[in-house]
């Protein structure tokens, strides 16, 4: 029976696969394939559409969590002290806080984290988190916030996730991965999932896959520590924090452009480029095969397939919910400690002050405004993602704040969560080379983003 035949059978169920002409497996457009168009046009509205609401201009993830936020009024605090809770406990009920002495260490710093939130909660800021640029900051700006936006911006993520947009974006894109990332065109998906998704759901596909043997060392080395950046939930916080939310559409893609530009530079360099290119151990190597034939074809293919494959909208969106949850609860007490113990250290010690010289010249060469205050915002970056954008917050120059803010997204390592989330999974990659990588994109981001600024801003 052909296709065509099938198709009117009344016993064919839509799904079934199909073969075109390029020998690709594929399947039956569905009939509801106005999901994929109606979701990711909803999706792409939600992140990248700004609109003017009660006199605020921002996009439509921001007037959803002020019209949330708002709906819960004086439990808000009190809802992210439960996250806190959830994030601190979880290590201990799981048993991950023995896996390794790292882990052990983010475990107890989430205890720390628990009792700053209660405090702040509280309204009781003792000894230096009374400090205006410390502790109400850090739960104010912060911790409310990130605790809050990234469960409610799941909701949207989902679809841009489930329903076929990953896949088309990531077919297409194919044809650049290996020239210019030196990785197969299907780390696009991780790349991708990073950027409207999170870090840590990029790190489970990328460690996955290696442990398959569908990337070698090198490839998950490079994926880990180029794409693995924080979601645009994230970015959302650090352009508010930093005033740039009226250049949201600009921060958001030059912020892309240039992390990946980044990452191109560093895949051709120590550390990355000596990391062994062998797949993981005792598992036989199945690199991707070579695409052929129409690649719009291919994408639309692609995404119909996982549009047959997805779940109901209210299914879809619950799961992605809890991984928000779930998410917020282990971030949140880091921000809180790991934070906490960096904005000290860079408000009472000189650590950064000395570690900022090294990007001195730099922030220099390219003219950037107060360049030790630039050099202390980007290194006190290694210990935690949002600390940047607490140091040059309220300065005067547009194009620092947005340099710095491009850097904290770029340098993707960061001490908070994301080195112990790949020191988590098998990837080839140490402590070490990672603190080199961190150093390295925040060099080259300086460079890159800083002339940008000032040619756009």
């Amino acid at each position: 029976m052909t296709t065509s035949d099938a198709a009117h059978d009344p016993g064919f169920d839509g799904a079934a696969a199909r073969r075109n002409t390029t020998g690709i497996e594929i399947r039956p457009m569905p009939e509801n394939r106005w999901r994929f168009f109606v979701y990711s046009a909803i999706g792409l509205a939600m992140f990248f559409g700004s609109v003017e609401i009660g006199g605020e201009s921002t996009i439509l993830v921001d007037h959803a969590l002020t019209f949330v936020m708002w709906v819960l009024g004086p439990a808000v605090p009190w809802v992210v002290v439960a996250l806190v809770l959830l994030g601190t406990v979880r290590p201990f009920a799981t048993g991950s806080w023995k896996r390794s002495t790292l882990r052990t260490v983010f475990a107890l710093l989430n205890i720390v984290g628990l009792v700053v939130a209660v405090c702040a909660a509280a309204g009781f800021y003792p000894g230096p988190l009374g400090n205006p640029d410390i502790g109400p900051f850090l739960w104010e700006k912060l911790g409310i916030p990130v605790g809050m936006l990234v469960p409610v911006g799941a909701v949207f993520l989902a679809l841009l996730i489930n329903y076929g947009l990953m896949e088309f974006i990531g077919v297409l894109v194919q044809p650049i991965m290996r020239p210019v990332w030196k990785v197969p065109g299907r780390a696009a998906v991780d790349a991708v999932a990073s950027f409207v998704g999170s870090y840590s759901l990029a790190l489970l596909i990328t460690d996955r896959v290696y442990r398959e043997g569908r990337y070698t060392g090198k490839e998950a080395a490079i994926i880990a520590t180029g794409f693995s950046t924080v979601s645009a939930t994230f970015m959302v916080i650090v352009a508010s924090t930093l005033d740039l939310m009226h250049h949201w559409t600009l921060y958001f893609f030059l912020t892309l452009a240039v992390t990946f530009a980044v990452t191109a530079i560093t895949v051709r360099i120590p550390p990355l480029s000596r990391v062994p290119d062998v797949p993981f151990e005792g598992i036989e190597h199945s690199p991707e095969p070579a695409s052929r034939g129409n690649r719009l074809r291919q994408a639309w293919d692609e995404a119909m397939r996982a549009l047959a494959n997805a779940p109901g909208i209210g299914r879809g969106t619950w799961a992605t919910f809890k991984d928000g949850v779930l998410m917020a609860a282990a971030i949140v007490p880091s921000i809180l400690s790991v934070g906490l113990i960096g904005l000290l250290l860079a408000t009472y010690t000189p650590v950064f002050d000395v570690l900022g010289w090294l990007f001195v010249p730099f922030a220099y060469l390219v003219q950037l405004p107060d360049p030790a205050l630039a050099g202390k915002a980007v290194s006190v970056g290694i210990a935690e993602m949002f600390l940047p954008a607490t140091v040059v917050a309220g300065h005067e120059s547009e194009v620092l704040r947005f340099t710095v803010g491009v850097t904290a997204v770029s340098q993707i390592v960061f001490f908070s969560a994301l080195v112990p989330s790949i020191l988590a999974t098998r990837i080839p990659v140490s402590v070490v080379h990672m603190v080199v990588v961190w150093f390295l994109r925040v060099v080259l981001t300086i460079l890159i983003a800083a002339p940008l600024a000032h040619l756009l801003l």
